[in-house]
Formats: structure tokens, C-alpha cells, sequence
């Protein structure tokens, strides 16, 4: 079983950007251009690596390495947007990573691309790049190329290398559980669950009784053989329930107009443990967004457009609209719900102005709420076009 973090740690000390690896600062997909970036490098990489993983390591200084993090970024369905833009699509996995020196909210992606023989192509238009176009790496660039692919076996030996050297210990096991009880969460409660007697789940959060179930808040669930964090907010209600075989994580969304007093069930992620050393992970998308009198609506979204025009020609705000301010990103979210089809745009627009506030909770609202659509977007709910 492959340790996450030494993987990213024998990527970082062992190679410079390359035929079979590649890092960023952080990924950006609320715009065309950030995706097409994306699956150009996702693209690239799968072609010149048919016969071996290949990999992107997210949250690193392209200059000197140095591990800074991204936002937690849960979205397994990220499959979902290379499917629908590449042709030959190869198979992905988008993990979260944590280290030791980065916030609770911080941790490093790792995007793996699966090998596969089939040349990957553009099937559509995106920002500049067009229909049919084929990529693939020179040294640490991703370019274009009308030439025709030759299957290629040169760096299976060098990624088993760094994959074998990655290899989990009980060492690495022990110690990733001691640090996520007692460092890491300190300050609430812990548990952990074994499974097979090979697997190890590590969970913290504030609980709360709600007459016959419990929520937990704050929540940070973590596959510790892995080093990767399989769930992570700040904000949202989560339910959790296990057996000897599985683990299931319920998410629920607090949503309302003015207030988030009402809680809908969002998604259901489910772990499967197997006696052969497998595990498996299925996604269930369970959100039903609330409905509410268009009249009203329409009024609380102009409202909401008035209040960001005025943050933006940076004007002083009265303690209401300070108030109002804190929930203006799950307003937009629930008007573009209802039907306000440019309130998702008006919302991303608004990010660096949500940003620079002085008041973090106003940007941490914004990132959940991005966080919940793109869950939707490409989780299979028809409320937008990728």
C-alpha cells in the first residue's frame, strides 16, 4: 500500500518537472481557461505515459518545492469533467494529502493518471484549445503535436522505482495515528476504526445531539495507511456510521435566507473493505435543493447584487449589510438553485472581493459553497452545463 505523502516527498527530492510528472501552485477550475490548463496537462501526461501512473502534484512552489497547500478539494468526480472534454479518456484519482506544517485546512493534491494504450485528444472546444488537438510532455512542458504518439515504455522503470520506495510501514501507520489523535485534533474528540486488521480510519469532530441522531462538525476523516484525508469541513454537519466492513459519511448542507437553520442531506460517500486488501469508495449524490417564492427571491438576489457593487466601489458598510455580507454566497447559491441562472457567475466573480475582506469567515463561505456546487456540477445533477 502506497504511503501518499512519501510518494509526494520522492516526487519533490528525486525529479524536476517531466515526462511523467508535473506540479502547480494550485488548481483554479471556476474558469474555462483553469480547466483547459488542467486537461491539457492531464492530457500530455497520459500520452506519454501509457505504460506507467504519471503524476501532478498540487500545492507546491514551482521554484524551490516548498510544500505551501491547497484547499481541500473532494471531488472524486473530476473524472467526470476529463470525460467530457478528451476523447480516450484515461483514469484519474484526485487525492488530499496532508503534512505537518500546513493548517488543518491545507493539504497537498495528488492527481494520479492511470496508464492506458489509446492516444488522449480533445473531443471539443475549451478557452484556446480546440477540437481534436493532441498534447503530449517535453521535459516539463505540455505541448501540441500532429505527430502520431509511438507507444513509449521509458519511465516505467524510474515511477515503479519511486512507487516501491513509497511503500507504507507500521512505523508510518503508528505514527500517522498519534499525530491525528493527539496533535492534529487535540482540541476535540478522536476515534479510529481498524478494518481487516489492515486498514486504519481516523475521524475528529464536534458532536451534537439532534433528537435520535448525532452530527459532527469540524469534521476530518483520514485513510492513515494512505496518508490521505478522505473528508474535511469547516462548516457542514456530517453523520457517520460504520461496521466491521464499512465506513459511510452522510454530508448535510445548512441552507436559508438570512439564517442556515435548515439542514438537506448532500451527499453520501461510502468505504468498502475487503479480506483481499482492496477498498473501494462509491459517491452518492443525495441533494434536493430547496424551493422558495420567486417574488421574494427575486428581491433578496437584487439586494445581494446591490450589496457586492457597493463592497466593490468600496464603500462603508452599515452593521446589516456586515451582517448580510456573511451570507451572501449561499444566497447567490440558493437563487442560482432556483432558477437565477447568472447568479453562480455573479457569485465567482465576486470571489476576490470576498477574499480581501477582513472578516475570513465571509471567504470560507464562498469556498464551501463553491465546494457544494461543484460536488453537484459533477456529481450527475443537471443544474449546469460543464
Amino acid at each position: 500500500m502506497i504511503n501518499k505523502r512519501l510518494l509526494i516527498k520522492n516526487l519533490l527530492a528525486h525529479n524536476d518537472e517531466s515526462s511523467f510528472y508535473d506540479k502547480k501552485r494550485q488548481l483554479n477550475l471556476h474558469s474555462k481557461e483553469g480547466k483547459a490548463k488542467f486537461l491539457k496537462h492531464i492530457c500530455a501526461l497520459s500520452n506519454s505515459n501509457p505504460s506507467n501512473n504519471s503524476y501532478i502534484v498540487v500545492g507546491v512552489e514551482d521554484q524551490d518545492n516548498e510544500i505551501t497547500g491547497d484547499d481541500f478539494f473532494d471531488d472524486s468526480r473530476i473524472q467526470n469533467l476529463v470525460n467530457a472534454y478528451l476523447e480516450n479518456p484515461p483514469k484519474i484519482q484526485y487525492e488530499n494529502v496532508p503534512f505537518p506544517n500546513l493548517p488543518k485546512d491545507k493539504v497537498v493534491g495528488l492527481v494520479t493518471i492511470k496508464p492506458k494504450s489509446k492516444t488522449s485528444s480533445f473531443k471539443k472546444n475549451i478557452h484556446t484549445i480546440l477540437a481534436h488537438t493532441v498534447f503530449i510532455r517535453r521535459g516539463s512542458n505540455s505541448i501540441p503535436t500532429l505527430d502520431k504518439i509511438p507507444y513509449s515504455k521509458q519511465n516505467i522503470e524510474t515511477v515503479i522505482s519511486i512507487e516501491n520506495n513509497s511503500r507504507n510501514s507500521i512505523a508510518h501507520t503508528l505514527d500517522g495515528v498519534i499525530d491525528f489523535v493527539n496533535n492534529r485534533h487535540k482540541d476535540m474528540p478522536s476515534k479510529y476504526k481498524v478494518f481487516k486488521e489492515l486498514f486504519v480510519i481516523c475521524w475528529a469532530g464536534i458532536p451534537k445531539k439532534i433528537r435520535d441522531k448525532t452530527y459532527f462538525s469540524r469534521v476530518d476523516i483520514e485513510l492513515i495507511n494512505e496518508q490521505v484525508k478522505l473528508f474535511y469541513s469547516a462548516q457542514d454537519e456530517v453523520e457517520i456510521f460504520y461496521d466491521e466492513n464499512t465506513f459511510t459519511i452522510t454530508e448535510y448542507v445548512p441552507l436559508g435566507l438570512n439564517d442556515k437553520t435548515s439542514y438537506y442531506p448532500l451527499e453520501q460517500q461510502k468505504i468498502s473493505f475487503y479480506d483481499n486488501g482492496y477498498y473501494k469508495i462509491e459517491t452518492e449524490m443525495l441533494f434536493e435543493p430547496p424551493q422558495y417564492n420567486r417574488k421574494v427571491l427575486y428581491h433578496i438576489y437584487n439586494s445581494t447584487l446591490s450589496l457586492l457593487n457597493k463592497l466593490q466601489k468600496g464603500l462603508e458598510l452599515t452593521d446589516r449589510e456586515n451582517k448580510d455580507l456573511i451570507n451572501v454566497s449561499s444566497t447567490l447559491m440558493i437563487c442560482y438553485l432556483n432558477g437565477f441562472s447568472e447568479a453562480k457567475q455573479k457569485l465567482i466573480d465576486a470571489k476576490y472581493l470576498l477574499k480581501e475582506h477582513k472578516n475570513k469567515t465571509i471567504y470560507a463561505g464562498f469556498k464551501e459553497v463553491m465546494r457544494v456546487l461543484r460536488k453537484m456540477k459533477y456529481g450527475g445533477n443537471k443544474i449546469d452545463a460543464i
